[in-house]
């Protein structure tokens, strides 16, 4: 018999308070207790899945090595949980919809009215439990997007009551989430918000086991004792999530709040062990006291959203932590650079990053900071267009070949560098089309890559349509741009470095993905040291 129990995660009065952080963070103090725990999120937009939105409508696309293309929020998971993630972590409100029709028009629902209970619902409650029935899994926490009240979310919630139903008492919890905004005219907390936010969800059939309040300021016990007796709680079940320093701080917070404990108790759950945050620890006080700072500058097109460039953020304070560095990101606009003002923007900075993207808006800015860190000797890292970006200058700039450039940015180039893969080319679709997941690479030994990685095969994950155009190889080597990295089944070019250049280093895949808190990834690690050996200098 299957004995995964379920956490499931809502949220009221509005977005964004982090339900993510709060569920990550849960499920990293159940690990450490000794549970086996993964997370997943339940997203209620009609799209398939992230992959073709803007990033100015939802920040990042996370890529699991499975190739699905998923919410940010599986970044945070896999930072805070180091276990990768994977298509069953995330699910769309398209998704389930998609489903659901295909086996309409396959006949499987027998002639019956196709409905939203029993159809939508039941598809939904398979989708939950996919995950806990691999029996991999003591427990499944499952966050649910978006506000109790939206419409969208509806569906879910009705899933959720129909589960507690289903599994019964100490197999199913929900944990709601929501704000006590202090008003500063009044100077108190107010708790209506929250008591609307509950009866919200009780309307929904749905009452909350544990209430997790956001705060600015501290939560009295009276207070807990008011939202106890209205919200139909006990008072230790209403937990106080007060603003962090660092998201990095909230498992611990979440501890001293005894959220693990009163979880556990919730599902008839008992550890002896509690949880070991040692090595955890030891990188919040690595990042909290730096010895020294390297300021990057993130050379980008969505730079106005920084949730855009989420995970490169998270893997830079990683980085920074285990070189004791403060890492200070200088956010600039791509398209705003120009040659008359690109020392003007990148002066003083101790490393570049030229940042992933699509389109060609902001190209010849990016080319411009490829061409002020490689002439001026600054550390560079190039991630997936950042990469090609570093082809194209070079080989307009030392190879001579004018008007280089990639296929994806003019069709008639008369270099075609980067160019579209020859599987693509038949591809008229957009959603989930790309060179998509886990890939292999093969590391030349004498190189900063593999000075970084210390291994000769690695695996990294891929999100992108362009490569490398290998007609170019042997021109582009001869001028003294390396490719160190090669796939080794499909002989593309993963990565080019200059040996001549203190650290040049462009990827086609993204990094990013893979740092964790515990596993700060090599590369970012190798740039930020090379960042602070050149603020040295």
């Amino acid at each position: 018999m299957n004995n995964t129990k379920y956490v499931f995660v809502t949220g009221g009065v509005t977005s964004s308070l982090g339900k993510g952080i709060i569920a990550a963070s849960l499920a990293k103090l159940l690990q450490q207790r000794g549970f086996s725990v993964t997370i997943q999120k339940l997203d209620p937009y009609i799209n398939i899945d992230p992959g073709t939105l803007n990033p100015y409508e939802h920040g990042e696309c996370y890529v699991t090595d499975d190739g699905a293309e998923t919410d940010l929020d599986l970044g945070h998971y896999e930072r805070f949980l180091n276990i990768p993630t994977s298509q069953a972590n995330n699910v769309t409100t398209g998704r389930i919809y998609q489903s659901v029709i295909d086996k309409e028009r396959k006949g499987e629902f027998l002639g019956k009215t196709v409905q939203v209970i029993p159809h939508i619902t039941d598809e939904i409650k398979h989708r939950i439990q996919i995950l806990g029935n691999t029996g991999d899994y003591d427990i499944v926490i499952t966050e649910i997007g978006g506000t109790v009240g939206d419409i969208e979310s509806l569906p879910y919630v009705e899933s959720v009551r129909q589960l507690l139903w289903e599994l019964g008492e100490e197999n199913a919890i929900v944990i709601h989430l929501t704000l006590v905004p202090y008003l500063s005219a009044a100077g108190e907390l107010k708790t209506k918000p929250t008591q609307h936010s509950v009866k919200m969800l009780m309307q929904s059939g749905v009452s909350p086991d544990i209430l997790v309040c956001r705060t600015e300021h501290e939560i009295s016990d009276n207070i807990k004792r008011k939202l106890a007796l209205f919200c139909n709680v006990k008072k230790e079940d209403v937990i106080q999530s007060i603003d962090a320093e660092t998201i990095y701080d909230v498992p611990n917070l979440m501890f001293e709040e005894g959220l693990d404990q009163v979880v556990l108790n919730k599902l008839n759950l008992s550890s002896e062990q509690k949880p070991h945050l040692e090595a955890w620890n030891q990188f919040l006080k690595k990042h909290k006291n730096p010895t020294s700072q390297v300021e990057i500058g993130l050379i980008g097109k969505y730079v106005e959203l920084h949730d855009s460039y989420k995970s490169i953020t998270e893997a830079l304070i990683h980085a920074g932590a285990t070189n004791e560095s403060k890492v200070k990101v200088r956010w600039i606009h791509s398209e705003e650079l120009t040659p008359d003002n690109v020392a003007e923007h990148l002066e003083g900075l101790n490393g570049i990053l030229v940042a992933p993207g699509f389109g060609d808006r902001g190209i010849e800015g990016k080319i411009k900071a490829v061409q002020y860190a490689r002439e001026n000797n600054i550390p560079f890292f190039g991630i997936c267009l950042g990469m090609q970006m570093a082809v194209i200058e070079f080989s307009r700039n030392i190879l001579g070949l004018e008007g280089a450039n990639s296929t994806e940015m003019n069709e008639s180039t008369p270099h075609p560098v980067i160019s579209l893969m020859e599987e693509q080319k038949s591809v008229t679709e957009k959603g989930g089309t790309m060179r998509l997941g886990a890939w292999d690479c093969k590391i030349t030994e004498d190189s900063k890559v593999f000075a970084a990685y210390q291994n000769e095969l690695i695996s990294e994950r891929h999100r992108h349509r362009y490569e490398f155009n290998n007609e170019y190889l042997e021109q582009i080597k001869a001028a003294g741009m390396q490719t160190t990295g090669i796939n080794p089944k499909t002989g593309l070019v993963e990565i080019v470095e200059i040996p001549t250049h203190p650290w040049f280093v462009g990827v086609q895949y993204h990094p990013e993905y893979k740092s964790t808190v515990l596993n700060p990834h090599p590369l970012f690690v190798s740039f930020v040291n090379a960042a602070l050996t050149h603020s040295k200098n």
